[in-house]
């Protein structure tokens, strides 16, 4: 029996950005995507109505996290799903939003998160642009449900260019 994680992704709806993120540590200064730190980054593609993605079953990070916004924007429709891997078990729902269908194998959602697991002493709580992001509340339940650790320092282009490294747009 194969221990692989499959996601499933039914769109109903319109989505202008979607991305799958492989949590391995968090950035608890930041928001959004980047309050993961530097996440494994599966493709997927917000114009397609139906897709699957394979997921390696060798080096699990501590959490998957499903994120799509829809076209046109409405923070209430943000599509947002959690999930970790459990051989054996399946899963499918909507992604927190009605107008995206998910269907996991060999894995299942992570629930139960909220602002609430934001520190009432994080100075960030009070902030809405970190307080109502369900990245960052996902990062701060990881912290302290999950014990994940502080992401390593981005990355910072040399100072002279030339030197080594080269910046590249893909």
């Amino acid at each position: 029996m194969s221990r692989r994680i499959q996601i499933q992704i039914e769109s109903k709806s319109r989505y202008h950005i979607m991305w799958l993120a492989g949590v391995r540590h968090v950035a608890l200064d930041q928001h959004c995507l980047r309050s993961f730190g530097q996440p494994d980054r599966p493709r997927v593609d917000a114009r397609r109505q139906h897709q699957t993605v394979n997921l390696s079953e060798h080096n699990q990070p501590l959490a998957w996290y499903l994120c799509a916004l829809p076209n046109p924007w409405r923070w209430s429709d943000n599509a947002h799903l959690a999930f970790e891997g459990a051989p054996g078990e399946q899963w499918e729902g909507p992604a927190l939003a009605p107008g995206l269908i998910v269907r996991l194998d060999n894995a299942r959602p992570i629930t139960g998160w909220s602002e609430h697991d934001i520190p009432l002493t994080e100075p960030r709580r009070h902030s809405a642009r970190f307080r109502t992001c369900r990245n960052y509340q996902f990062a701060w339940w990881l912290r302290t449900q999950r014990d994940a650790p502080d992401a390593p320092p981005e990355y910072a282009p040399p100072n002279k260019p030339g030197k080594g490294e080269q910046l590249s747009l893909i």
